[in-house]
């Protein structure tokens, strides 16, 4: 068979694959998971703000209090499998997609953070755990020891400054609405908008904050700096105002998960 047909039936096959509802129905599933992991630890950093306890505020600690709920391990397992096909879905895209680069790039990133996310939820639903806390300083504590490790977790470092500065920008440009509506056009209601904007701007300072305190593990060289968002939000909380800053950023990225939870229905496929 001539290589370029080949290519392009698989492709196609490819394609279909994706397109398939059920598919396109369990990647939608994951945006809403990734909404309720957003709304819990929005509201573990409030808990933590007014001292009433807490946990971690991370992706581990959300997935923590799923755990220790009712019916909890069976939403782990439905959420582990939603968060692979959004990260399968995200995937094609990178050699099915857009021609653009950037566009590529952006598609495997998310592909990359959505497996690792439900790898994360299925170890949690089979009973295991975790801190991404302790994983983190472990982490940074590892590459400290060298000097191509110390280059590396400066890159990082960087990496999440320019994503968190994106988020925001993408939060004050409304530039969101892009992923929300239907490819044909859809009513974004004004709420909808008004928890992208201050979703993505929350999200957005926590990511740069916390991009801000892996390279100052580097410069301190202490890897207990470099502790995950759980430690970005309560550097947020041991500021001026703290207590106030750490409820509005709480609020804030609840408001992503209520934005994640309604790309479920608008977002584009």
């Amino acid at each position: 068979m001539n290589t370029p047909l080949r290519s392009r039936s698989v492709s196609g096959a490819a394609r279909s694959a994706v397109d398939h509802p059920a598919l396109e129905w369990l990647a939608r599933a994951g945006f809403v998971m990734n909404g309720v992991l957003h709304l819990l630890i929005g509201w573990i950093a409030v808990r933590i703000a007014i001292g009433s306890g807490g946990g971690e505020a991370s992706n581990s600690g959300a997935l923590a209090e799923i755990a220790s709920a009712p019916g909890g391990q069976v939403m782990l397992w439905l959420g582990a499998v939603a968060f692979i096909a959004l990260a399968l879905w995200q995937t094609v895209e990178v050699f099915l997609g857009s021609d653009e680069v950037s566009d590529r790039a952006n598609a495997g990133a998310k592909a990359a953070v959505y497996l690792a996310l439900g790898l994360t939820t299925a170890r949690f639903a089979s009973g295991g755990g975790g801190s991404d806390s302790e994983t983190a300083s472990n982490t940074t504590a590892g590459l400290l020891g060298s000097g191509a490790g110390k280059v590396a977790l400066v890159v990082v470092g960087l990496v999440l400054l320019v994503v968190g500065g994106y988020h925001v920008y993408k939060g004050a440009t409304a530039k969101f609405v892009e992923d929300l509506e239907r490819t044909g056009g859809g009513n974004v209601g004004r709420a909808m908008i008004i928890a992208g904007r201050v979703g993505y701007v929350a999200k957005g300072i926590a990511l740069a904050i916390l991009g801000g305190l892996v390279i100052a593990a580097v410069v301190t060289a202490d890897p207990e700096k470099a502790g995950g968002l759980d430690a970005a939000l309560r550097t947020v909380g041991d500021q001026p105002f703290g207590q106030v800053l750490l409820v509005l950023t709480g609020v804030g990225i609840a408001l992503f998960g209520l934005y994640s939870i309604g790309r479920a229905r608008y977002g584009r496929m």
